[in-house]
């Protein structure tokens, strides 16, 4: 199962979160593998996109998809609200009784880890079948 969500910027409107569409500068793409959804994030991620990401995660809990594993091998820039939506991520899947691991990231965002010390957080791997095989 495929799901994809894609938020476009028009302006200076607040962005609209469809499931179809073209990407602006920021597509998540969600597929199960087995017991584990997994979040492919490409783009940028701003207030905006921020805005998308609260939603999609409130949807999968809400689905009872607890076990996330986030991509982020293609993000190329995440600014303080990006940063906080993937705490905010965090603590609300750990809340719901979930898992949220990363996968493939990015430079940037490997260096936002480290200076934010969200890394001490986040379980990340380097291959997704690693990563995969940590929710066993």
């Amino acid at each position: 199962m495929i799901l994809m969500w894609t938020i476009t910027l028009r302006g200076a409107q607040p962005p609209s979160s469809t499931r179809k569409g073209g990407i602006m500068g920021f597509n998540v793409s969600v597929r199960q593998v087995d017991a584990v959804t997994l979040v492919t994030i490409t783009g940028s991620v701003m207030w905006a996109e921020a805005e998308a990401l609260h939603e999609m995660f409130r949807d999968l809990l809400a689905k009872g998809q607890k076990r996330i594993l986030l991509n982020l091998s293609s993000v190329k820039h995440l600014d303080s609200s990006g940063i906080g939506a993937l705490a905010w991520a965090y603590v609300t899947v750990r809340k719901a009784g979930g898992e949220l691991k990363m996968v493939h990231l990015s430079k940037q965002v490997q260096y936002l880890m480290e200076v934010t010390s969200l890394y001490k957080i986040f379980e990340d791997f380097s291959d997704e079948e690693s990563a995969l095989d940590s929710f066993q």
